[in-house]
């Protein structure tokens, strides 16, 4: 008997080799073409910031800004954020996914066992009357069942499975990705506003300077008791201001904790002004955006996903065809459970084919078709916001660095305004108004100052999220 079987088995994973065919279209990727360059990649004008550093590690990529503390904060995002570990999980279903449907490509086989007693009518037709009424029935069954992947049905599942794991993977890149950028764009905003701060104490210092020398002026009989006062609201407005920064910054600080998983109760970040110009981004050319975006890798992804199920629903317009065998032992009695005589075996196939449905195919088969078509529609409109981000950010940093230098310029005029106008109010040449006004227009610039600073280091991190970090397809796990 069991050569028998073996013999069976052997003869059912041989017709495997027929199974060859898959039927439906062969997956190609949607073209999408990709301009030969970005408008702002460094070319208008004399602004240089996206200059070619093809040795900069592009993994770690927020390590560019030479931060030691934003560093550590985006390998706790990594390990401890909570929608990463979420969308971890969905990769790890998605692939679990894909195991089962490759099972359905081998034979199934079972075995079982059975007792039961049994009492035979006395008055059954044909029963002997030398045969028990009562009696034991002993089985143990080996069933083997399987159902060749003739057309590909199965197969194309398992593409499908694979593919959508995929597009998971992509997600959860992409989600490393844009929270790690979210905490970066938050920490650097956090930054401006200490620069502000910085800013805003330096000026309560020469604001307390003015004030004394009105104070001083009054008590000589050169100035009105008005211009003390208006010294004095100015200065508290200002200490107000600063005050003010406080709540954006503490509600900065709970932003990070929550994205590197922790309690924003208790935790802090040390204050830091930023500086400096941000660094240079490699951009690359556009083309190699769709290898560098795990968005886009996803939405390809869910493409070939899409593109196999219309092989799945192609398949059943064929024959359903099952090999099965079964075999084991059945007796009246457990001493004669496992004689030669007591074997019993079955092996056959069987086929079935539906002759009428009533459209339902048909219907699953253009709904497949349309699942593609809207796949890879929403793949194209992802391309395209792909390359407007790059554009954005690349435009916002040209732009900044313009406003910023014309801005610096500001600055210097509205500080050597306010000497001036504070050089002749102590001579007794100019009203206290003329230096209250020149101080307001002095810390004004000075704080659209400060703030571009911060604007354009956020920029460039948000046009290194555009380029998708330092991600890319070769990442993606196989089929």
């Amino acid at each position: 008997m069991k050569a028998r079987v073996l013999s069976l088995t052997g003869a059912l994973l041989g017709a495997s080799l027929l199974s060859g065919c898959k039927v439906g279209p062969n997956y190609k990727a949607p073209a999408m073409p990709a301009p030969p360059a970005y408008t702002d990649d460094g070319h208008n004008g004399d602004w240089s910031t996206a200059k070619p550093a093809d040795g900069v590690d592009r993994g770690l990529w927020w390590s560019i800004y030479q931060d030691d503390e934003l560093n550590n904060l985006e390998q706790r995002c990594a390990a401890a954020n909570q929608n990463i570990a979420a969308a971890l999980h969905a990769y790890e279903q998605a692939h679990d996914l894909v195991r089962e449907n490759k099972s359905s490509l081998y034979p199934t086989v079972s075995l079982g066992g059975s007792a039961s007693r049994n009492r035979a009518s006395n008055n059954a037709p044909l029963r002997p009357s030398n045969v028990a009424s009562s009696y034991w029935d002993f089985l143990i069954p080996l069933n083997i069942s399987w159902e060749p992947d003739l057309w590909g049905g199965i197969r194309r599942q398992i593409e499908s499975s694979a593919a959508n794991a995929q597009a998971t993977s992509a997600d959860l890149a992409n989600t490393r990705l844009s929270l790690q950028g979210l905490l970066a764009v938050t920490f650097f905003q956090l930054r401006g506003l200490d620069l502000q701060a910085q800013l805003l104490r330096s000026t309560l210092d020469a604001y307390t300077e003015t004030l004394q020398l009105t104070e001083d002026r009054l008590t000589g009989g050169l100035s009105s008791d008005s211009d003390v006062q208006q010294a004095k609201a100015q200065l508290e407005e200002t200490r107000a201001q600063l005050i003010d920064l406080g709540v954006q910054r503490e509600q900065f600080e709970h932003a990070i904790a929550v994205l590197v998983g922790e309690s924003a109760t208790g935790f802090h970040i040390a204050e830091r002004p930023i500086a400096g110009d941000p660094p240079s981004i490699p951009t690359g050319v556009p083309s190699e955006l769709l290898e560098r975006r795990p968005d886009i890798a996803a939405a390809e992804r869910r493409v070939a996903s899409a593109n196999a199920l219309i092989g799945v629903a192609k398949s059943a317009y064929y024959p359903t065809i099952l090999l099965g065998a079964g075999a084991g032992v059945q007796s009246s009695t457990i001493s004669n459970l496992f004689n030669s005589s007591s074997t019993q075996w079955s092996a056959g196939p069987s086929a079935s084919e539906v002759l009428f449905d009533a459209g339902r195919r048909r219907a699953q088969m253009d709904f497949a078709v349309a699942q593609r078509k809207q796949a890879t529609a929403l793949y194209r409109e992802q391309v395209l916001s792909a390359f407007r981000d790059v554009e954005d950010q690349l435009s916002a940093l040209r732009v900044l660095e313009q406003e910023a230098s014309v801005q610096d310029k500001a600055v210097s005029a509205a500080q050597k305004s306010t000497e001036l106008s504070t050089l002749r109010y102590k001579r007794g040449l100019a009203p206290y108004l003329e230096v209250l006004t020149n101080q307001t227009i002095e810390l004004t610039d000075e704080r659209a100052a400060a703030s571009l600073v911060a604007r354009r280091i956020v920029a460039s991190t948000q046009l290194q999220m555009a380029l998708g970090g330092g991600w890319n397809s070769v990442q993606l796990p196989p089929n």
